[in-house]
């Protein structure tokens, strides 16, 4: 038992360190879209800038904590296989699949913008942003209740917490329009 809480830890440790990576490096997409905007010589700088940071924190944090929550995550399932058998579990496994899809998703982003293809906005970044929000939501509060049966009104909270997220960011972006 004392090896579970063990692994159960360095799970825990790089699931936080994995989605600080989600959230940063998007955050860092949005600062390279609107560099590419800005007059030279200040593009070319930021851009070389944002192209370092976003690599490192890319290679170097987010994606080493990625593997390593997965495979702690399965070192808990072999030494716990019992919680293959909960709803909830079942639940919580569809949304680390979303969430790996996510990250897929950001790392072609990240190889465009690296490539000096920029096909998205700030705007959409910024929203884009709220997707790991919303999942981290979702597995936490599975991980806690353990209750798949009443995931209706996890669903329905978490759509409620998308509006307020969409609405937050309407509000901030005419915020930004009126400075």
């Amino acid at each position: 038992m004392e090896l579970y809480n063990y692994i159960k830890s360095l799970h825990l440790i790089f699931v936080i360190t994995w989605f600080a990576g989600l959230f940063y490096i998007v955050r860092l997409f949005v600062y390279q879209i609107e560099a590419n905007d800005k007059p030279s010589p200040e593009k070319e700088i930021l851009l070389n800038q944002y192209k370092i940071m976003t690599y490192r924190l890319w290679y170097i944090i987010t994606w080493p904590s990625a593997v390593l929550t997965v495979a702690f995550a399965i070192w808990l399932l072999i030494l716990m296989p019992v919680w293959l058998q909960m709803p909830w579990m079942h639940v919580k496994l569809g949304f680390v699949i979303l969430l790996v899809a996510y990250q897929i998703k950001c790392h072609l982003i990240y190889k465009e913008l690296q490539n000096n293809i920029f096909r998205y906005s700030s705007n959409f970044m910024r929203l884009w942003n709220e997707g790991a929000t919303i999942i981290l939501f979702a597995v936490v509060f599975l991980v806690i209740l353990k209750n798949a049966f009443n995931w209706i009104y996890g669903v329905i909270g978490i759509v409620l917490f998308s509006v307020l997220i969409m609405l937050g960011f309407k509000f901030y972006k005419k915020i930004r329009e009126n400075k």
